[in-house]
């Protein structure tokens, strides 16, 4: 079983459209949305929530009121200002920093396991798909990336796939770093733009140190010429391969209203260019 990460420096380059595209032309896939921040790879492949499972991550206070003798010793403790005058706790500013359960004598405050989002096994038309929803403000995103990674696996493993397709999520963060590790290929999509060559370098040198085997796709390359031309010798310096230029199409846009890759959406000069990357990265693993 093999593992392929898509990833991309920075939001907006195309990351997910293109992961959609590729899981039309892999076969016997799982599919992984690790953007557990703002996944949107449901968005072009209507899943069919099959399962669905609370995440709890760190701990989260509250106060026994029948044991609390409103001494206010917690509300002075609390460096976040999450217990009021009237020693209730605001769950939103807890930060499960367990202080106030220190100080308090009458010990009326309890830390539970805190809940910070769901995560889901779906069915969808080009597989099974692990994907995951982290609450609003909460933290711990890279071990909810590694909850779906873990699950996406099993279930591969279960069924016999050959491959888990992860669309990662952007940036460089802990996510990212959980999304990457182990895996056989990372593919970087980047745009012709100053932002975009920087954030492919870091990238880069983020994969490079957990040696991570590396492509590199730029997206809507007929933007900036020049640019293209200076992502792709910076790529030669870093020892990455560009497999592939896709210019920009307005029916990556087009295909998304309609809730389709841009494969299943015409099979024109750009689809067939990504068919062409796709064989490229199934050459790689």
């Amino acid at each position: 079983m093999k593992t392929i990460v898509v990833i991309s420096g920075k939001g907006g380059t195309g990351k997910t459209s293109l992961t959609a595209s590729f899981a039309m032309l892999a076969k016997n896939i799982v599919l992984a949305d690790c953007d557990v921040d703002a996944a949107d790879l449901h968005l072009l492949l209507s899943p069919n929530v099959i399962e669905e499972q609370i995440f709890r991550s760190g701990e989260i206070a509250t106060i026994d009121k029948e044991l609390c003798t409103d001494c206010g010793a917690c509300c002075d403790a609390c460096v976040f200002s999450a217990i009021d005058d009237s020693n209730t706790i605001d769950p939103i500013a807890c930060e499960g920093c367990a202080t106030c359960a220190l100080v308090c004598s009458s010990n009326a405050i309890v830390m539970h396991p805190a809940e910070c989002g769901r995560w889901f096994i779906s069915e969808t038309r080009l597989g099974p798909m692990v994907h995951a929803k982290l609450d609003p403000g909460k933290e711990n995103s890279g071990r909810l990336v590694s909850l779906v990674r873990t699950k996406a696996q099993e279930l591969a493993e279960q069924q016999k796939r050959q491959l888990v397709l992860i669309d990662g999520p952007p940036g460089i963060g802990c996510s990212v770093i959980a999304s990457i590790a182990g895996t056989d290929l990372a593919v970087i999509i980047t745009e012709p733009t100053m932002s975009g060559l920087h954030d492919l370098e870091r990238a880069t040198k983020l994969t490079r140190h957990f040696q991570i085997n590396t492509a590199a796709i730029i997206n809507k390359s007929d933007i900036n010429d020049d640019m293209s031309g200076e992502i792709e010798d910076l790529c030669n310096k870093l020892g990455v391969k560009v497999i592939g230029r896709i210019p920009y199409s307005t029916d990556f846009v087009k295909a998304q209203l309609i809730g389709k890759s841009i494969i299943e959406y015409n099979d024109d000069a750009v689809s067939r260019q990504i068919r062409d990357i796709w064989k490229e990265i199934e050459g790689h693993i």
